[in-house]
């Protein structure tokens, strides 16, 4: 379950809410709860997106931590 963990983690260490990550990717607050959650998985676009507003890359979203 790397996504949901790193994606929340990195969220939080640029100091964005949900909706401001959000806004940042031109999804909805909500699908990323979900995406924190486990309950929904973004495409590859949106993952695209996400690292860019987190200043990561794709591989460190996905990337297990063990």
């Amino acid at each position: 379950m790397a996504f949901p963990e790193n994606l929340k983690r990195l969220r939080e260490q640029n100091r964005l809410s949900q909706a401001e990550l959000a806004e940042k990717c031109g999804v909805t607050q909500q699908a990323i709860d979900r995406y924190e959650r486990d309950l929904m998985k973004p495409n590859i676009l949106i993952g695209v997106y996400i690292a860019q507003a987190l200043g990561t890359t794709v591989e460190e979203l996905v990337e297990r931590k063990d």
